[in-house]
């Protein structure tokens, strides 16, 4: 083991060299960011066979894309700001520095969903249909991305010495400050170098919400109403993100009241996603869905003969 690697002791698994970044000339590019890309791309390719197959307009997936990926890097660094204020309140200069760190996938989420929201409006698209498709594509972004933070070695957990116990080297840690007192007393040398042993969180993440996505797969062609994946995917990323957030060490929190938003907001995801659906199914079976939610068609599994004569399904009656 070197101070480049990472290694899962009880699985026996050893990552020998882990780069954060790269050089090209003079320019150093993070794996983060081509993580990030690499998720980009197979959303947006998953999102636009998607489209198809549901007889939707795949150019309102090439904008919201462009779109949710803009606003999602701003609502990402404001959501992170904005609950990080006690310190940026002291260093105004550094809010636009996003190269130094300091995302929150929770503001990414809100961004994207305005972006969806307004674009919708414009262009008069069934906003739920929409997010049902485009939830699917943010799964697999989020999916790939916390391998991001794997490369990093940040957004890790407390200590642990269990099954999935993940040591990284003290030198290596992305951000200092969130080993906690608790990993200090109980560091593993290997090789002469000092490791910390925590949960790897990320790796939680990814599975959970890969679980998601599996299930959303299922049961697409059985959604009762629009929207039903939208909700089932909140709740579901909200109760996963509760007992993630609960290992982390470097939570954002309410004030110092010690509470972690995210644990808050998951729960709050969770309770009115599981809420939202009791109620819409009940009035689905009594026949009176709201016009927002519409009943949905099964979908034919025979392609459309010429997908430029279909009509987009997206378009309101």
């Amino acid at each position: 083991m070197t101070e480049n690697s990472i290694y899962f002791p009880h699985l026996h698994i050893l990552f020998k060299y882990v780069p954060k970044s790269f050089l090209i000339g003079n320019y150093r590019i993070a794996f983060y960011g081509i993580i990030i890309a690499v998720g980009i791309i197979v959303a947006e390719l998953f999102v636009l066979h998607e489209a198809k197959r549901t007889g939707q307009s795949q150019d309102t997936y090439l904008d919201l894309t462009i779109w949710g990926v803009i606003f999602g890097i701003i609502g990402a660094r404001i959501y992170y700001v904005a609950f990080s204020w006690d310190y940026y309140s002291k260093h105004l200069s550094e809010i636009v520095k996003i190269h130094s760190g300091g995302m929150a996938i929770y503001g990414s989420v809100i961004a994207a969903i305005l972006t969806c929201f307004v674009l919708c409006r414009v262009k008069k698209l069934r906003f739920w249909q929409v997010c049902d498709t485009a939830c699917m594509g943010l799964l697999i972004g989020q999916i790939f991305g916390r391998w991001g933070n794997f490369m990093n070695r940040e957004a890790f957990g407390e200590y642990t010495d269990s099954l999935f116990a993940m040591l990284i080297p003290v030198s290596a840690v992305n951000r200092p400050q969130d080993i906690t007192e608790t990993m200090m007393a109980h560091i593993v040398t290997v090789n002469g170098i000092d490791c910390i042993s925590v949960h790897p969180t990320f790796l939680y993440e990814s599975l959970w919400n890969l679980g998601v996505f599996i299930l959303l797969l299922l049961i697409r062609d059985r959604k009762k109403f629009e929207g039903m994946l939208f909700f089932t995917y909140m709740g579901l990323y909200g109760l996963g993100r509760y007992w993630i957030e609960g290992l982390r060490t470097d939570q954002l929190q309410v004030g110092t009241s010690g509470v972690a938003i995210s644990q808050v907001l998951g729960m709050v995801l969770f309770f009115a996603s599981c809420a939202i659906i009791l109620a819409l199914n009940l009035v689905y079976w009594f026949g009176k869905m709201p016009a927002m939610f519409r009943k949905v068609e099964r979908v034919s599994e025979e392609p459309a003969a010429d997908t430029a004569e279909v009509k987009d399904s997206n378009s309101e009656k």
